[in-house]
């Protein structure tokens, strides 16, 4: 374990003036932002690198963090956390073919859709790809398929905690009712007798939510599960089987600050807690697995969107700019739980300060009146020609790309802090492309 990286707290936010830092650096290389590129996604790969670099350290090293791919899909951003040591999890027979054009071994992704279709299965389990199955009716298909298949595959079943829900109502799971696994309260003697029923049958998943769930929740999720396998494997035991589960999937799910001042649980503290609670997790009796995907991305992105109009009212300014729900579609349609700080900087990239007299509503560039970013915020000084610099974009964002209005996705660029050099991710989405698209 390295102590130093353990140890150290580095900030959870990238700050106003390390991204302004970045913009600048970036404007100022004439071939990399272009006089199309009124919006552009950026990611700060150093701040990627040392949050997984951490996450490994603190979790037993044979654990497989498989980053959850929906959360960025961006085929080059997976071959650097490849690149890394992780692995992925996926929730789409597409999203497995994007992982396996990354480049990732059969045995470091998981796949994890609700929705599985024979076939889909069937390739995965002769590829040897990792998969929880949702319900006992996909268990029954597995083993259908596993009467003529020799398989490599990992193999568990997803399991509602019913543990509560957090505050944000889309992105709880472990409720009473869930869409997603098999309600522990109400199946347990049924899940007994399916691990008892398939040797096959080594691993099991849960994963209670993510954002605006509170550490206590997703610890009493896991601990939850933890006792259920602990109770599964007792049983295989008295009833002289040679299968146990083996590997243990706790999914992910730690929240992200989003906001200046907002405290959330670091991974040390997420760690510490779940030593206490579920001491049987780290006996050395299971393969770990995680599925964090906001936590890895979230706040290593950042989006810039230049201002084209400020409409001047008597009593506030609307500020005009280039992305709006194409990009930030959970801000624009559900504004009352997710949130952006915005910094303003000039055309240099130069952070502005200060706020102005009026209040501002930042709208973005689609037809209908929810296009809004935000409402009623204290800026800086706004004109014609600035940058909006939108914070902790980096998941959920560019993977739930809207195409209303059929607006060209922008370019994606990567850099390091070491010496500020830039790479394209992604090119900005050209206008053929589109055509494709629709065509």
């Amino acid at each position: 374990m390295n102590n130093l990286i353990v140890s150290q707290q580095f900030a959870s936010n990238l700050t106003e003036e390390e991204i302004s830092k970045a913009f600048s650096k970036a404007l100022s290389e004439k071939s990399l932002v272009g006089p199309e590129d009124a919006a552009l996604m950026f990611y700060d790969l150093s701040f990627l690198e040392r949050r997984i670099r951490q996450m490994q350290d603190l979790f037993p090293s044979d654990t497989l963090h498989a980053i959850a791919l929906k959360a960025n899909p961006l085929v080059n951003m997976l071959a650097k956390t490849k690149a890394l040591g992780a692995g992925v999890e996926v929730a789409s027979f597409p999203e497995l073919f994007l992982a396996e054009k990354a480049g990732f071994a059969p045995s470091a992704i998981v796949f994890d859709s609700p929705c599985k279709t024979r076939q889909e299965i069937e390739y995965a389990l002769q590829a040897g790809i990792s998969l929880n199955a949702d319900s006992f009716d996909e268990l029954d298909r597995i083993a259908e398929l596993m009467n003529n298949i020799s398989s490599e595959s990992i193999i568990g079943l997803r399991v509602n905690p019913q543990a509560g829900t957090g505050s944000i109502s889309s992105t709880s799971v472990g409720g009473v009712f869930s869409k997603f696994g098999i309600p522990l309260n109400d199946q347990r003697e049924r899940i007994l007798e399916y691990y008892l029923k398939y040797d096959w049958l080594q691993g099991i998943h849960l994963h209670t939510g993510s954002q605006g769930c509170p550490l206590p929740l997703l610890v009493e999720g896991i601990r939850r599960v933890m006792n259920l396998a602990e109770e599964v494997n007792e049983s295989l035991l008295l009833n002289e089987r040679q299968n146990r589960i083996t590997t243990f999937d706790m999914g992910g799910g730690l929240p992200v600050s989003y906001q200046t001042g907002e405290t959330v649980p670091t991974m040390e503290q997420y760690l510490q807690a779940l030593r206490s609670a579920c001491p049987g997790l780290f006996s050395g009796n299971f393969k770990l697995v995680t599925e964090f995907g906001r936590y890895i991305y979230a706040n290593a992105g950042w989006v810039a969107s230049k201002v084209e109009y400020v409409k001047k009212e008597r009593d506030h300014h609307i500020v005009m700019t280039h992305v709006g729900a194409d990009l930030f579609l959970r801000k624009c349609y559900n504004p009352a739980d997710w949130h952006h700080r915005i910094s303003v900087v000039d055309k240099d990239g130069n952070l502005k300060t200060g706020t102005a007299k009026c209040k501002y509503t930042v709208a973005g560039p689609l037809c209908f009146a929810g296009d809004i970013l935000a409402s009623g915020i204290e800026l800086p000084m706004v004109e014609e020609g600035d940058y909006l610099l939108i914070h902790d974009a980096g998941a959920y964002t560019f993977g739930m790309w809207s195409r209303y209005n059929s607006r060209q996705m922008p370019a994606v660029l990567g850099y390091t802090t070491e010496d500020y050099s830039f790479e394209t991710l992604k090119q900005r989405e050209s206008r053929e492309s589109l055509l494709d698209f629709w065509t």
